[in-house]
């Protein structure tokens, strides 16, 4: 285990439409800090903030282009998940998909605009298997109505405990990607071929990057709606900067 503080905590998206995105970003349990004629700032529970930025003349993401995969919103404990579950089948929302990945269980959508999110929890550590420094993953079916029996209280909003859990990411070169994310400290634990995942303080990932937008994917430019930038809490990012993807990143202070 270690003392360092949780790595993850802020989201930057430009959008086309801010008010349409605010509302259903309420609507999937975030509350609304403040907001102004160009930006919308937003939590889930203490430990992800995530901002709406208005993205005046932008245009949508084209499908050949690098950015958000997922972002990863990380909750504290399976009934939680369970909770948030129920929840979720009470609302219209582009449902794209859950997995059993081992180490975790996952509920995937789509925003509005088609950014992706991932609602997760962990399963507890110690069932984690390592070999060779290498965690033991998978993608398998996920048992919905067995995971809705585990809910807790009826779902309010994120718990206080809630994080940004990762970041997925589609880039342009998987080992230009992965060698720049490790000058940051972070190390890999896990490769599938077009998939590769890197993590801080042995947690199974807080990076994962994918070539799902095939090789050389245009980069993430400032009139394309879509990710603009997500922040790390390390001693390596202490100023901005700016992945092989064009995506920005931020110093945090985050004590989550």
């Amino acid at each position: 285990m270690t003392s360092s503080p949780w790595p993850l905590r802020d989201v930057t998206l430009k959008v086309l439409d801010l008010p349409w995105q605010t509302a259903f970003y309420q609507e999937f349990g975030f509350r609304l800090l403040e907001h102004s004629a160009g930006s919308a700032s937003l939590s889930a529970g203490d430990g992800f903030f995530l901002t709406l930025r208005h993205l005046p003349n932008g245009e949508p993401r084209p499908e050949r282009t690098a950015g958000l995969y997922h972002f990863a919103i990380l909750l504290p404990d399976r009934a939680a998940l369970g909770s948030f579950l129920r929840h979720a089948s009470g609302h219209r929302w582009n449902f794209v998909g859950a997995a059993d990945h081992l180490v975790s269980e996952a509920l995937y959508f789509s925003d509005p605009e088609e950014n992706g999110i991932e609602v997760y929890a962990d399963r507890p550590r110690g069932s984690w298997e390592w070999s060779g420094g290498h965690i033991t993953m998978a993608t398998l079916p996920l048992d919905l109505r067995e995971l809705s029996r585990s809910a807790g209280p009826q779902w309010n909003t994120f718990p206080k405990a809630t994080r940004l859990g990762h970041m997925h990411l589609t880039v342009r070169d998987l080992d230009a990607s992965q060698s720049f994310y490790e000058l940051l400290g972070l190390r890999l634990t896990a490769n599938w071929g077009h998939f590769r995942f890197l993590s801080w303080d042995g947690y199974h990932h807080h990076i994962a990057l994918n070539l799902l937008a095939g090789h050389r994917p245009a980069p993430v430019t400032p009139g394309i709606s879509g990710l603009d930038s997500f922040s790390i809490c390390r001693d390596s990012v202490t100023s901005l900067l700016a992945d092989p993807n064009g995506i920005a990143l931020l110093p945090s202070s985050a004590s989550a």
